[in-house]
């Protein structure tokens, strides 16, 4: 029967042992899908061996039937487009408020799209917010 042996970072198996490198994700991954589906270990057990959830393991089974060990490689995480709130629409946005001081994030916003730039009244309002472009309000005198 085959096994993954951690400290080691080999695969073992009755006729011998095969080295699998520290920073190799897909094959570690595999070790994993290999035992687990030919073991006889529950895949929870096997999961957690490799560091992994029992959902996270079928993820992975669900991932590697449908592309093979090349879809093992996990993708890069963060965004996948550009922001909308690029250099040129913040740069826009600050104009208008120091042209205006009064005008509102949903006027600006307007112009902007007018201008053909997709842009919400949130986005506005967030990066007037970033550089500390709100209007401000009057308080209460406390004396009264």
């Amino acid at each position: 029967m085959l096994s993954f042996d951690k400290q080691r970072s080999q695969i073992v198996g009755p006729g011998g042992c095969l080295d699998i490198h520290q920073g190799d994700e897909v094959a570690r991954k595999l070790a994993m899908l290999i035992e687990g589906e030919c073991g006889t270990e529950s895949k929870k057990d096997v999961a957690a061996e490799h560091g992994f959830s029992r959902q996270r393991y079928f993820q992975v089974r669900q991932d590697f039937i449908a592309g093979g060990a090349a879809a093992l490689c996990s993708v890069k995480r963060g965004p996948r487009r550009r922001s909308r709130r690029t250099d040129e629409v913040v740069r826009q946005i600050i104009r208008y408020r120091f042209l205006d001081p009064d005008i509102t994030e949903d006027v600006i916003a307007q112009k902007l799209r007018q201008q053909g730039k997709p842009i919400t009244s949130r986005s506005v309002q967030r990066t007037l917010k970033e550089f500390g472009l709100q209007k401000k309000t009057l308080r209460k005198s406390s004396r009264s």
